[in-house]
């Protein structure tokens, strides 16, 4: 069987630390037969002869901009199977001027709603929450979340904008508070997948720091993803 390949692309914004975030993963992929290739631009998405041989892309980008031949050359290389998966601002927070981009992920970031405003001291902790993530029905019985429960997290609760060609395996709920300008509880997918083509999509949105990562649940849902996600045979 041949070895599979893997394309890290990491960059962007650094307070999502992605050298750090990306390097927890890359012993996970080698160690599974994975052929592991790092990039610190989405340059390489421009390359139809590189995108073509890939099994799996892996994306750290927060923010930060993408060419429209780089966003069609990653499009087209998920719709020929390749799987593309990744973790918070760095898949759901990336190139925030690109349509192509969003229409490809299937989901954006909006915000993440902050503690109490009188608490407030103007450290990425005002924005720390604890939450629930939650399993539907779906996600109890998917191969990604299968086995796992409802976990708890303390950071940023990400307020997420999508459309319905997702399938959720998991959810929080946004509660609504005297500060808020919303007026009832909202629900964001947590974790998705999405076909798009012959390919796989798998969005994870906690995950903005080490600590997030390294959660069992948290890091257990990416690894599952990463192999999930991974062109399969029919694809090829």
């Amino acid at each position: 069987m041949a070895q599979r390949r893997a394309l890290v692309v990491r960059g962007g914004w650094e307070g999502h630390r992605p050298v750090e975030a990306t390097e927890l993963f890359i012993p996970f992929l080698e160690g599974n037969g994975y052929a592991v290739r790092v990039e610190g631009s989405t340059e390489i998405y421009a390359d139809a002869t590189e995108m073509a041989d890939l099994d799996l892309i892996v994306q750290c980008v927060t923010m930060s901009e993408i060419t429209s031949e780089q966003v069609a050359g990653l499009n087209a290389a998920v719709v020929a199977g390749t799987g593309f998966t990744g973790w918070h601002g760095g898949i759901v927070d990336s190139f925030r001027a690109s349509a192509e981009y969003l229409h490809l992920v299937g989901g954006q970031f909006a915000t993440h709603p902050g503690v109490e405003p009188c608490a407030r001291r103007g450290g990425e902790e005002d924005s720390f929450l604890p939450y629930r993530v939650r399993l539907t029905d779906l996600g109890r019985a998917h191969p990604i979340t299968a086995g796992l429960d409802d976990f708890d997290l303390l950071t940023e609760q990400y307020w997420v904008l999508h459309d319905d060609l997702i399938d959720v395996l998991a959810v929080t709920t946004h509660p609504t508070q005297a500060w808020h300008p919303w007026h009832r509880p909202v629900t964001s997918p947590a974790i998705w997948t999405r076909n798009w083509g012959a390919g796989r999509i798998v969005v994870t949105t906690p995950g903005h720091s080490l600590d997030v990562l390294e959660h069992a649940a948290v890091r257990t849902v990416i690894e599952r993803g990463m192999m999930w996600a991974t062109r399969t045979a029919s694809a090829s």
